[in-house]
């Protein structure tokens, strides 16, 4: 009796592929342009923080370069390595430039990543797989931002080598992204969804 239940919650369940025209359209517009706003967001990483930090020369002089407050380091690096304890404040912590930095810096990317994992979540819980597939799908790239974020005070407050919880928070959601991607793509325009018999 439960297998015949399950059969039909499948039926009644609009998954991606039995989706009209319209709607997946403008499911495979999301995908896209999100697709490419996290294309741009790697471009970022890449350029800013990751170049600068591995690849460039320390140089100095260099007053239109961008500058976390707090660090001494180069101001051509990017990020990555740098930490409060560059520069003792001397003001009441929750007045520091790095407390503040790290406060803009946060909460304006948790509810930027979280809005785009909203809409991937709300899109993946159509998928035509198992809800313990979906469920990891949907939960997994806010593990993810969480990660990423404590980085950014970590790395901060504690110590710069705490930067590399970057590299499992970014991967987790971009991952995730990618698979969501996939996925939602193939079953909208490449897989065609079997009906199931119903019974009686």
């Amino acid at each position: 009796m439960a297998p015949e239940r399950s059969r039909r919650t499948d039926f009644y369940r609009p998954v991606l592929g039995r989706w009209p025209g319209p709607a997946k359209a403008l499911a495979t517009a999301i995908v896209i342009m999100l697709g490419i706003g996290m294309m741009g967001a790697l471009g970022q990483i890449i350029v800013h923080d990751i170049i600068p930090t591995f690849f460039e020369e320390e140089t100095t002089g260099d007053e239109d370069a961008m500058e976390m407050p707090g660090s001494s380091a180069d101001p051509k690096r990017g990020d990555l390595f740098a930490s409060a304890q560059d520069q003792a404040p001397e003001q009441d912590f929750y007045e520091t430039e790095e407390f503040i930095f790290a406060l803009k810096f946060t909460h304006i990317h948790i509810f930027g990543m979280s809005g785009i994992f909203i809409v991937m979540g709300a899109l993946a819980f159509f998928l035509d797989r198992s809800a313990a597939l979906r469920t990891w799908l949907i939960v997994l790239p806010f593990a993810g931002i969480l990660v990423d974020l404590a980085s950014v005070w970590l790395k901060i407050f504690v110590h710069p080598a705490f930067f590399w919880l970057h590299v499992p928070g970014g991967m987790l959601f971009a991952a995730v992204f990618a698979v969501d991607s996939v996925l939602m793509l193939k079953e909208m325009w490449l897989v065609k969804i079997k009906e199931p018999t119903s019974n009686g």
